[in-house]
């Protein structure tokens, strides 16, 4: 892999675990319940260590790392504050808003899999996508319960 490349891919995860941790504290804000409150902004902290475990792996291949998150992102978080207002903030819209923005994470970090990277920066892409996978299946278990609670 090119050293550019393996640079430009380590930053767009970056971004998407900017975009996971601004996207879980902004659905954290916004709910009701105390436990989805602790548990988004639990998801947040995981999604920022992330990205300063990938911006070290950056610096140590000698890139400079990004630091905020993609317009994409931007968007999301923009289209959070948006439903939420419309939806009227509730627990099940976010959680709803956070699988939508997982479930782009998971595509990212599958994606950046596929290509050849180095020995050093593989196995902690590997786990890293490995606790992305636990976290989404935990929203999504949230989200299911909740809409059947409802009904």
């Amino acid at each position: 892999m090119e050293h550019k490349d393996l640079i430009d891919t380590l930053n767009k995860l970056v971004s998407t675990c900017k975009d996971g941790e601004y996207g879980f504290l902004s659905c954290a804000e916004h709910v009701n319940a105390d436990d989805l409150r602790r548990t988004f902004n639990a998801r947040a902290e995981e999604c920022r260590q992330a990205a300063a475990e990938l911006q070290s792996l950056i610096r140590q291949n000698g890139g400079t790392p990004d630091e905020g998150g993609t317009a994409t992102g931007a968007v999301h978080r923009g289209w959070v504050a948006v439903k939420g207002t419309l939806s009227g903030y509730s627990d099940l819209a976010m959680l709803e808003e956070c699988e939508r923005g997982e479930d782009t994470a998971v595509a990212r970090y599958r994606s950046a899999l596929e290509e050849s990277l180095p020995a050093d920066v593989r196995p902690v892409i590997e786990r890293q996508f490995d606790g992305l996978k636990r976290n989404h299946l935990q929203v999504r278990t949230l989200r299911d319960q909740l809409r059947a609670a409802q009904h």
